[in-house]
C-alpha cells in the first residue's frame, strides 16, 4: 500500500527511538484505499493534519485492530496458510478479497463487502467457535468503521495513538494491565474488559459483612440468598434426611451410605436435623475413603496413567506412589500451598534437606558433593525427603515417548507439557495459548510463558532410587514378582532359541569365510564383508518372533521395576546430559564439570525451535498483582540458579498473595459438590472461560483457605454446612425457570449421575466385595475379555494381554486403584466417562448413551454383581416381600413400597419361567496365538502368548451358578441396580 507524507508538514526523526519509530509524531501519514483496481491516495489537509487523529482512526486502534488480532489474523494472515486466500492484515489486501474474488470491505458501504455477512453469522460463520464470536457490540463497530471509510493508520500513527491513549486506565469498562511485554506495541498497549480479568485481581475481603459469630456456612448462603432476592426466586426446601446423607456419602466418599448409617442418621436427625448433619459432614471428612475419592478429582486434573502414553505406552514403575500421596494429603489435610509446592519442586526441597544434613555433619566440598552423589543412587532419603520425591510425580505425568523424536524437540515437548499442566492445575490459565504468540484474550505475553518455560528448562525427568516409606503399602509384592518373572523367563526362552539358531547360523559363516567367530554383540560394528547378514540362518517367520521377544523382554524386565524402590521423579542441572536417555530407561545422569550444553531458554518465534529469539530469564507472570523479589529491577523475575528455580516459582504459585492459586483450587471443590464451578471453567480464568456468578462468595472462600491454613477440609465444611447445599432437588417453580433456567443462582440442588469410578464402587460395597486397602501395587479388574484379549499395536510388535488380578480380593478394590493404560482403558469405565488421561479434564462429561443402558442390563460385571448380591440374600423360607425389601435396602437403601412389592412379584414369576435359559460363561485361556505382520519382509507370521493367571483364576460369581430361588432375587438385584434412583444422586 502507498503511503504519501503531505510536504507541508515537518517531521522530527529520532533515529535512537525503538524500531526507528519517530518519537515525535506530528505527521499524520496519509493511506491508499484499493476499489476496483483503482488506487485512490488522499492527502490529510493542514487543519486535519494538526488536530491529531480522528475519532475513527483511533476507535481503530484501540478497538477494531485488537479484535481482528485476536479474532481473525490467526486464520487470515498470521497462520502457517491463508484461509480462504483471504490476508486481513491490510486495508488493499481487505479491499481485494480472497478466493471468492468479491471485497470483503468496501469502504464507505459496509453492505457491500463479504465482512459484516460472516462476522454476523448470516452469510458464513465467523470466527466458526461459538465462544469466539463476535457481539452486537462488536460488529457494530465495525459496522461504523466501515462506513467512516475504513480507516487504517499507518505503524507510527498508531503508535501514536497508543501512547496518547496509554494513561487512560479505565474507560468505558476497559482497564490496562501491566505485563512483561508483548511482541509488538499494540498487544503491550491494549485494554481488556474488567470483567475478563478478575481473576487476576486481588482477593477482595468481604469479612465486614459477617459478625464474628458467624458459623461456617453463614457466608455462602448470605451471598447465595442475596442473589436470589435480586432476581425474585424462592429457594427450594431442604432435601428430606434420606436424601441428604446420600448426597453427602458421595459427595465426601464416593461410595453410598450404608443402611446402618442410613438409620442412624434418620434417628438422630429426627431429634436434631442440624447437629446430626454436622456429625456426619465430620465423620466422613475422617474416613480413609475421602482421601480416595477426592484424590481421584486431582488425578482428573493431572492426567494419572501407569504408562507413559505414545507408540510403546510403557509402564511408569511405580507411578501408585504419587497416587497414593496424593489420598494420603487428602485424607490427612495436608496445606494445599504444601502441597502445590511439594508436587512442583519436591526434589529441589529434598536436595536443600540433605545438604543441610551433611554440613550439619561437617561435609564440604567434595566430600558433600560425593555424599550427595551416593544417596542420589542408594536413595536411603529420610521419610520426608522420600515423600518429597513421590510427590513430584506430578512432573511426569503427562503422556510423552521421544522414541523416533530429534532430543531437542523431544525436550521442548517435555517442558512445554510441564508448563501447560502448570498453568492449568495450580493457576487455571490456559498458558499453551501463549506459546506461539502473545495471548489472544488474556493479559499472558509469550515472554512470560518462556520465562516459566525457562523455570522448568534445567528439570530432567528420571526414575530415582527413593526408599519405601512406612505408610506405603508393599503388600503384593513378592505374588507379583513371581507372575512378572514367569512371563519374563518365558520371552526370554523363545527368544534363546532363536539366538542360538542365528548365532549357530553365524559360526558356519565365519568358518566358510575363514574367520573367528564373533558374538553379535563384538560384530555388531564390524564392516559388513567381516561379518554375517544380520538375523543370518532365520527364516521370515523367525525373524518376526525374534522381534517380539525381544520387545516382550524389555517390556517385562520393566515390569520388574514395580518391586523396586523407585519414584518417577525428575533431577535439576545446569547442562542437558550428554549421555543419550530414552523413555525406556531414566536415569540421573549429571556431566563432568565443563562437559555438556549449558541450558539455555529463548522466546520461540511461533514456538518453533528454528526461531529462536531473545534468550529468556526465569519468572512468573507479570498480569498478576502478586511478584516476587526483584531480579535485575524486574520484579517478575526469579533467581537463575539451575537448582532452586521451580521452588521459587512454586513459592510464588502457593503464595497467599497470589490470587489465581486460592480461587482455582476453591473453585473447584465447589465445582465437586455442585456441579459446577462458581467460574464454569475451572481449567480456565481467562477471558473465555465462564465468568463467576458469585464472584465475592468466590474471593471469600479463598480467603477463608488461607486464613485456616490453607486447609481444603475447612472449605468442605464452609460449603457442606450452607443451606444452599441442603437444598432438595425439586421442580423449580416458574419464575425459576424464566429467571434462571439453568440455576447458576443455586436455587435447588442439581441432580446428578454417578461417575464411573461410583458406579462399579458402589456396586461393589452393595454386594459385599469391596475390598479396603491402603493402596500399594495397582490391581486389575476383570474388564470385559475381547477387549483383554484383542491385539494392541505397539511399536514394532504387539502388547502383551492384559490379565486380571488371580482373586476377587485384589480385583474387587477401589477404583482408584485399578491400573491406568493409556492405551487401553476399561471399556466400563469409559463408556461411563472416564476422562482419556492425555488432557487434563477439568469436569466430566455426563453424557448418557444407548450403550450404557446396554452395559448395565447385560455385561458379565453386572450379572455378577447380581449374583454376589444374590447370594448374600437369605432365601430358605422367607417371604417373598421380604426378599424384596432386603434386595432394595441393599442397593437403593430403604424397603419397598407396596406397589413395587406387587409389581416385583410378577417380575419374579416371569423371571422364573424364563430360569432355564442358558446363560454363556466367560472363558479364560491359559494361552492364545497372535498373528503380526513382518516388518520387512510383510509376511504374516504366528506366535504363542501364555496367559498364566488364568491356570489358577477365581472367577466372579455367575447368576447360572445360583439355585433357581436365588436367580430370581439375582434379577431383582439386577432390576434395581438399573434405576435411576441407583444411579442418580438428588
Amino acid at each position: 500500500m502507498m503511503h504519501l507524507l503531505n510536504p507541508l508538514q515537518r517531521v522530527n526523526w529520532n533515529p535512537n527511538a525503538p524500531c526507528g519509530r519517530s518519537t515525535n509524531v506530528v505527521a499524520w501519514i496519509v493511506f491508499c484505499l484499493l476499489l476496483g483496481g483503482v488506487v485512490r491516495a488522499r492527502t490529510l489537509s493542514a487543519a486535519e493534519a494538526t488536530s491529531g487523529p480522528s475519532d475513527q482512526a483511533i476507535a481503530f486502534t484501540v478497538k477494531i485492530l485488537p479484535l481482528l488480532q485476536s479474532r481473525c489474523f490467526g486464520c487470515h494472515g498470521e497462520g502457517d496458510e491463508i484461509e480462504g486466500g483471504l490476508d486481513m492484515t491490510s486495508l488493499q489486501e481487505l479491499s481485494a478479497g480472497g478466493e471468492s474474488g468479491e471485497p470483503a470491505i468496501v469502504p464507505g458501504n459496509p453492505q457491500s463487502g463479504t465482512l459484516l455477512g460472516a462476522v454476523t453469522w448470516e452469510e458464513r460463520e465467523m470466527p466458526p467457535k461459538e465462544s469466539e464470536r463476535l457481539t452486537r457490540a462488536e460488529v457494530d463497530a465495525i459496522k461504523e468503521w466501515i462506513s467512516a471509510g475504513a480507516p487504517w493508520p499507518s505503524a507510527a500513527e498508531r503508535e501514536a495513538i497508543r501512547l496518547s491513549e496509554q494513561d487512560r486506565a479505565i474507560e468505558n469498562g476497559f482497564m490496562k494491565v501491566a505485563t512483561s511485554g508483548g511482541t509488538t506495541p499494540e498487544w503491550t498497549s491494549r485494554r481488556y474488559k474488567e470483567e475478563d480479568i478478575w481473576a487476576f485481581q486481588p482477593l477482595q475481603s468481604g469479612g465486614s459483612k459477617f459478625s464474628v459469630n458467624a458459623k461456617p456456612g453463614d457466608a455462602v448462603d448470605f451471598y447465595i440468598d442475596r442473589e436470589l432476592a435480586v432476581a425474585g426466586i424462592d429457594a427450594n426446601p431442604p432435601a428430606s434426611p434420606r436424601d441428604l446423607i446420600r448426597r453427602l456419602s458421595y459427595t465426601l466418599t464416593g461410595l453410598p451410605p450404608t443402611p446402618a448409617e442410613i438409620e442412624e442418621f434418620l434417628s438422630k436427625a429426627a431429634n436434631d436435623s442440624d447437629s446430626a448433619y454436622e456429625e456426619f459432614v465430620d465423620r466422613f471428612l475422617a474416613n480413609p475413603r475421602y482421601g480416595e475419592h477426592w484424590a481421584r478429582h486431582w488425578l482428573d486434573v493431572t492426567r494419572y496413567a501407569d504408562t507413559g502414553g505414545m507408540s510403546n505406552d510403557y509402564e511408569r514403575s511405580n507411578m501408585w506412589r504419587y497416587r497414593d500421596y496424593v489420598i494420603r494429603a487428602f485424607n490427612s489435610d495436608k496445606p494445599y500451598n504444601e502441597f502445590v509446592i511439594e508436587q512442583l519442586a519436591g526434589d529441589e526441597l529434598t536436595d536443600q534437606s540433605v545438604r543441610s544434613r551433611f554440613k550439619q555433619n561437617g561435609l564440604e566440598g567434595a566430600e558433600l558433593e560425593a555424599a550427595v552423589s551416593g544417596l542420589e543412587k542408594s536413595g536411603e532419603y529420610s521419610e520426608q525427603e522420600a515423600e518429597w520425591l513421590v510427590a513430584t510425580g506430578f512432573l511426569r505425568m503427562g503422556p510423552w515417548d521421544n522414541a523416533m523424536v530429534e532430543p531437542a524437540e523431544a525436550r521442548q515437548i517435555y517442558l512445554d507439557d510441564l508448563v501447560n499442566i502448570t498453568g492449568q492445575a495450580f493457576l487455571s490459565q490456559t498458558l499453551r495459548c501463549c506459546k506461539c504468540h502473545d495471548h489472544k484474550f488474556d493479559p499472558l505475553p509469550t515472554r512470560d510463558y518462556y520465562r516459566i518455560y525457562s523455570a522448568f528448562s534445567t528439570t530432567f525427568p528420571a526414575e530415582r532410587a527413593a526408599r519405601f516409606i512406612q505408610t506405603e503399602n508393599q503388600e503384593r509384592f513378592e505374588a507379583g514378582k513371581q507372575f512378572v518373572e514367569q512371563m519374563l523367563a518365558f520371552a526370554r526362552e523363545r527368544k534363546q532359541v532363536l539366538v542360538d539358531k542365528q548365532e549357530a547360523a553365524a559360526r558356519l559363516w565365519y568358518g566358510e569365510h575363514e574367520l573367528p567367530y564373533k558374538s553379535e554383540k563384538d560384530r555388531r560394528n564390524d564392516p559388513d564383508e567381516l561379518k554375517p547378514p544380520r538375523h543370518v540362518g532365520l527364516t521370515t517367520v523367525d525373524k518376526g518372533r525374534l522381534k517380539v521377544r525381544e520387545q516382550d523382554e524389555w517390556i517385562w524386565a520393566r515390569r520388574l521395576e514395580r518391586y523396586e524402590p523407585l519414584v518417577q521423579s525428575v533431577f535439576s542441572a545446569p547442562t542437558i546430559p550428554t549421555k543419550a536417555t530414552g523413555a525406556r530407561k531414566l536415569r540421573i545422569f549429571r556431566n563432568p564439570a565443563g562437559k555438556g550444553k549449558k541450558v539455555e531458554a529463548r522466546i520461540l518465534a511461533g514456538g518453533s525451535l528454528a526461531a529462536a529469539g531473545d534468550i529468556v530469564q526465569p519468572g512468573v507472570l507479570s498480569a498478576v498483582s502478586h511478584a516476587v523479589n526483584a531480579v535485575k529491577d524486574d520484579p517478575y523475575l526469579i533467581p537463575n540458579n539451575h537448582c532452586g528455580r521451580r521452588l521459587h516459582l512454586a513459592k510464588w504459585i502457593a503464595s497467599e498473595s497470589n490470587p489465581l492459586t486460592a480461587r482455582s483450587i476453591v473453585n473447584r471443590i465447589w465445582q465437586f459438590h455442585f456441579g459446577k464451578g462458581i467460574a464454569a471453567n475451572t481449567n480456565n480464568f481467562g477471558g473465555k472461560g465462564g465468568k463467576p456468578t458469585h464472584p465475592e462468595l468466590l474471593d471469600h472462600l479463598a480467603n477463608n483457605l488461607i486464613e485456616h491454613g490453607w486447609s481444603l477440609k475447612a472449605i468442605h465444611r464452609e460449603i457442606l454446612l450452607s443451606r444452599a447445599y441442603r437444598r432438595s432437588v425439586g421442580t423449580p417453580n416458574t419464575k425459576a425457570l424464566e429467571v434462571d433456567p439453568e440455576n447458576r443462582l443455586l436455587a435447588r440442588f442439581m441432580r446428578r449421575r454417578l461417575t464411573a469410578e461410583e458406579i462399579r464402587d458402589s456396586l461393589l460395597q452393595i454386594t459385599g466385595e469391596l475390598v479396603h486397602s491402603t493402596g500399594g501395587l495397582p490391581v486389575f479388574p476383570e474388564i470385559n475379555m475381547e477387549v483383554a484379549l484383542q491385539p494392541r499395536m505397539i511399536q514394532f510388535s504387539l502388547a502383551p494381554a492384559y490379565q486380571p488380578s488371580s482373586t476377587p480380593s485384589e480385583r474387587n478394590r477401589r477404583s482408584i486403584y485399578a491400573y491406568q493404560c493409556r492405551g487401553q482403558a476399561d471399556p466400563f469405565m469409559e463408556l461411563f466417562n472416564q476422562p482419556n488421561p492425555n488432557e487434563s479434564c477439568e469436569l466430566r462429561d455426563t453424557a448418557s448413551l444407548t450403550p450404557q443402558a446396554l452395559t448395565l442390563l447385560n455385561s458379565d460385571f453386572m450379572l455378577a454383581r447380581a449374583a454376589a448380591l444374590a447370594a448374600t440374600i437369605s432365601v430358605s423360607e422367607v417371604p417373598l416381600e421380604s426378599l424384596v425389601d432386603a434386595a432394595f435396602s441393599a442397593v437403593l437403601g430403604r424397603n419397598a413400597t407396596a406397589v413395587e412389592r406387587t409389581r416385583l412379584a410378577a417380575f419374579c414369576k416371569q423371571a422364573g419361567a424364563n430360569a432355564d435359559l442358558p446363560v454363556a460363561s466367560p472363558y479364560y485361556p491359559t494361552e492364545i496365538t497372535r498373528t503380526l505382520v513382518e516388518e520387512f519382509s510383510g509376511e504374516p507370521f504366528e506366535y504363542t502368548e501364555i496367559l498364566p493367571v488364568f491356570s489358577h483364576y477365581e472367577p466372579d460369581r455367575s447368576i447360572a451358578d445360583l439355585p433357581q430361588r436365588r436367580q430370581t432375587v439375582a434379577n431383582i438385584c439386577l432390576l434395581l441396580m438399573n434405576t435411576n434412583e441407583f444411579l442418580f444422586v438428588n
